[in-house]
C-alpha cells in the first residue's frame, strides 16, 4: 500500500528532476560554478531509509540526468556515490542517543548548521565524482578543484534557499 508519504517524496523527486533539465542546467556563474540541484533529492530522503533503495533510487536519478546532459554515467555514478557515502555520513555525524522525531535531514527537522555540515561534504564528493571523471584525471587539478569548490557553495546555496522557500515548519507533517 502506497501512503502519502511515499507519494509527497515523489512529487519532491520530480520537482528536484524537473528544476535541475529546465533550469539549473543553465545555471552557471563565471564558467566555474555550475549548479546541481537534483543531488538534493538524494539528500533530503528521509533518515531511515533502506540503504538499497538509496541506492537505487540514486542510480535511476543519476540514470536521467545522464540522459538529458548527454554524459554517459558520469551523473549516475556520482549520484550512485553519493548515496553510498550517505548513510556512513550521516551515522558519522549524529549524535549517540540520535535525534528525537526527525525524519527527514531537511532544515525545518533539524537545523541550518546540521544541514551545512551534512551537505557540504557530501555535495563536495559528488561534483568531485563528476569534474574528474569530466575531466579524464587528475592532470587539471587544481582547476577542476575550483570548479568543484564553487559549485558546491552554489549548489548548497540553492538547496538551502529551496528549504527556506518551499518547505515549512508543519507542512509536510
Amino acid at each position: 500500500m502506497i501512503n502519502t508519504l511515499n507519494i509527497k517524496q515523489l512529487i519532491i523527486w520530480l520537482l528536484f528532476i524537473s528544476a535541475q533539465i529546465l533550469l539549473a542546467q543553465n545555471l552557471v556563474l563565471y564558467d566555474r560554478a555550475f549548479c546541481f540541484i537534483y543531488a538534493g533529492a538524494i539528500l533530503l530522503l528521509p533518515l531511515n531509509i533502506s540503504r538499497n533503495y538509496l541506492m537505487v533510487i540514486a542510480f535511476f536519478t543519476g540514470f536521467i540526468i545522464d540522459i538529458f546532459y548527454n554524459s554517459l554515467g558520469t551523473h549516475m555514478a556520482a549520484t550512485t556515490f553519493l548515496a553510498f557515502v550517505r548513510p556512513l555520513w550521516i551515522n558519522a555525524i549524529t549524535p549517540r542517543g540520535g535525534y528525537e522525531n526527525v525524519d527527514s535531514p531537511a532544515i525545518k527537522d533539524i537545523s541550518l548548521s546540521w544541514f551545512l555540515a551534512y551537505s557540504l561534504p557530501l555535495v563536495f564528493l559528488h561534483l568531485s565524482v563528476i569534474f574528474f571523471i569530466e575531466a579524464g584525471g587528475f592532470h587539471m587539478f587544481f582547476f577542476v578543484l575550483l570548479k568543484v569548490i564553487a559549485s558546491t557553495l552554489l549548489t548548497v546555496l540553492v538547496l538551502v534557499i529551496i528549504q527556506y522557500l518551499f518547505y515549512s515548519k508543519g507542512r509536510y507533517s
